[in-house]
C-alpha cells in the first residue's frame, strides 16, 4: 500500500472513530456447494452456451489439436509466458500460425522480457500491437457455474488484463478441477489483491433500444475448453 493511500485511510478512521459501530454482516447465504462435480460442470456449460460462448471438452492429449482447430491455419496469436507449452500447437514462423509469447507480468506491474523459440527478447505488446493479432490463448483461475463466470487473476498462465481484452478472439482453458458452483467458492480461490477479470461469455452490450452489440468491451468470440487433466 502506498504512503498516500495509508494516510487517506488513517484520516478516514480518525474522522469516523466516534461513529456508530456497524452490525456484523449476517453470512447466511450458501457458501459451499452440495452438487456433484458432473452436475456443476454441466451447469457451467449450460450458462456459457446461453451467453453465446462455444464450449468443448478436451484432455491434455487432445487440447493442442483443439486449439489449432479453433485458431485456424494462419492465425497470429498471443499466449502468456506461463501457459503450459504442451497445450499449444507446434507453431513456427513460416508455417502458417504464429505464436507471440507475452512476458510474465506480476500483480505489481513489474515486467520481465521473455525469450521465445522464435521471438527473441520481447517486451509486452502495446495496445496497437494487440489490436493486430487474431487471438489470445490463456488458462483461468476459477469458474463459477452458478453465474457462468470465468475468473482471470493475472497469473503467469493468464497474463495481464490487456491481452484478454484487446484481441477479438479469446480461447480460454478451464481445467475441470477449477470449476465451482457458487460465487463465494470462486472468490475464495482468488487473491484479494489480484487484478481480477470476470468473463461471462463474449463481450456484449445493449443500447437504449436493446440492440445487442458484441465486441465493445472485449473479445466478440469466446471459445472455452473444459480441460480434463485427469483424463
Amino acid at each position: 500500500m502506498s504512503e498516500a493511500k495509508a494516510e487517506i485511510l488513517r484520516r478516514i478512521r480518525e474522522a469516523t472513530a466516534d461513529g456508530p459501530v456497524a452490525d456484523p454482516v449476517q453470512r447466511t447465504y450458501r457458501r459451499t456447494s452440495s452438487r456433484d462435480r458432473a452436475e456443476v460442470v454441466e451447469m457451467l456449460r449450460d450458462r456459457l452456451i446461453d451467453y453465446r460462448a462455444s464450449v468443448r471438452d478436451e484432455t491434455e492429449e487432445t487440447v493442442a489439436a483443439a486449439i489449432a482447430e479453433l485458431l485456424g491455419p494462419d492465425a497470429r496469436y498471443v499466449v502468456p509466458a506461463g501457459l503450459e507449452p504442451d497445450w499449444l500447437p507446434a507453431d513456427s514462423r513460416g508455417a502458417g500460425r504464429e505464436r507471440i509469447t507475452e512476458p510474465a507480468v506480476g500483480h505489481t506491474g513489474e515486467r520481465a522480457a521473455v525469450r521465445g523459440a522464435h521471438d527473441g527478447e520481447r517486451e509486452p505488446l502495446s495496445v496497437d500491437a494487440l489490436n493486430e493479432v487474431d487471438a489470445v490463448v490463456t488458462s483461468s483461475t476459477v469458474s463459477c457455474a452458478e453465474t457462468g463466470t470465468i475468473f482471470l487473476s493475472g497469473r503467469p498462465d493468464e497474463g495481464r488484463r490487456a491481452i484478454t481484452l484487446v484481441p477479438d478472439h479469446h480461447v480460454c482453458i478451464v481445467p475441470l478441477d477449477s470449476v465451482v458452483e457458487l460465487f463465494p467458492e470462486a472468490l475464495a480461490r482468488v487473491e484479494a489483491t489480484a487484478p481480477i477479470t470476470m468473463i461471462s461469455g463474449p463481450s456484449a452490450t445493449s443500447d437504449i433500444e436493446l440492440e445487442r452489440v458484441e465486441g465493445v468491451h472485449g473479445p466478440r468470440r469466446l471459445d472455452v475448453i473444459l480441460l480434463d487433466r485427469a483424463g
